[in-house]
């Protein structure tokens, strides 16, 4: 089978590589996966570079979340039943023709999500919801975000918006704003032009902002805490800055702002399967109703693996950047 493969840890777009590799066989509680569709995570880019909490043996195929047509059955299994349309997350090897899978772990799909949506169901909407959860922040509350128009930032937004959560959403760019609202996110604010902060304000209307989400570090990430009310949070969700988070001492000190970090996958394996059912119940439920549609700015063959990675890692993207499977 064709895969994307690395031989060694450094930047995706210089070690990933189309390859061959013999089509792996499911053993006993696995399923193989036909790859259909697969998109490249920032986590993904992360594991390439040896910098994310896991490092895999080497050499290895790149990819941890793909929609797919189960092709085979490991030993004894009878579900789900091959042909069926499912996603997976938390794989490894997704960047590939074939992808094997824990058949208790893959998600059937009902046919009113498309593969766009399907392919990154999992992961970051995953981490998402559980992020909403962690914030502990109820409907009709505020929290504001950096990197608002980024595939995590609309995911929170979209899945604060069903709960009832009101979302402050930064974005860098005065186009972001209008970016947003085509997917049915407000109260977004550019931070292009100085006196954003007093646009926040303004916005807010003089109600506490509780909780902040901050996925680029730095200082721009350590500014959201200015904004925070006595008491809130800052979770750090991701650092795009590559840069270390710069927070105020008088906003910890007087403030009394707390500071958290947010790993999904670390958060995924304190989860009981009942917990963890019920939060992708959610995610399915929205996706099938549409309120939640994650979209692709562009789709690569595997053997063009390393100028996706490219891609991914360009700026001003809408979507998520893709490899493309079997079809």
């Amino acid at each position: 089978m064709r895969a994307a493969i690395y031989e060694r840890f450094g930047e995706p777009s210089e070690v990933l590589t189309a390859g061959e590799r013999p089509k792996p066989e499911p053993g006993p509680g696995q399923i193989r996966v036909r790859m259909t569709l697969s998109p490249i995570h920032n986590h993904d880019l992360w594991t390439i570079r040896g910098t994310y909490g896991h490092k895999p043996a080497l050499p290895a195929i790149g990819g941890s979340e793909a929609v797919g047509i189960v092709d085979a059955q490991g030993e004894g299994g009878t579900a789900p039943a091959i042909g069926q349309r499912v996603v997976a997350g938390g794989v490894a090897g997704s960047w590939a023709d074939y992808f094997l899978a824990p058949a208790a772990g893959v998600v059937p799909l009902p046919e009113t999500i498309d593969d766009a949506t399907a392919c990154q169901l999992i992961a970051m909407p995953l981490s998402s919801l559980m992020l909403l959860e962690d914030l502990q922040i109820d409907s009709g509350q505020w929290m504001i975000q950096n990197a608002a128009n980024g595939a995590v930032g609309k995911i929170v937004a979209l899945l604060a918006k069903a709960r009832g959560i009101k979302v402050a959403g930064l974005v860098r760019r005065d186009a972001g704003i209008a970016e947003l609202a085509a997917l049915g996110i407000d109260n977004a604010i550019s931070t292009e032009a100085p006196g954003w902060e007093d646009r926040v304000r303004a916005l807010v209307g003089g109600e506490p902002i509780l909780r902040a989400v901050d996925s680029v570090g730095g200082e721009e990430g350590g500014r959201l805490t200015h904004l925070l009310a006595e008491g809130g949070m800052l979770m750090s969700f991701g650092n795009m800055s590559h840069k270390p988070l710069v927070i105020s001492s008088g906003d910890l000190i007087f403030r009394q702002i707390s500071v958290k970090g947010f790993w999904g996958a670390r958060r995924s394996a304190s989860t009981d399967k009942a917990e963890l059912g019920r939060l992708i119940g959610e995610l399915v439920r929205l996706a099938a109703s549409g309120e939640l549609r994650l979209t692709i700015d562009e789709r690569f063959g595997l053997a063009d693996a390393a100028a996706a990675a490219a891609a991914s890692d360009r700026p001003g993207r809408s979507g998520k950047i893709a490899l493309v499977g079997s079809v």
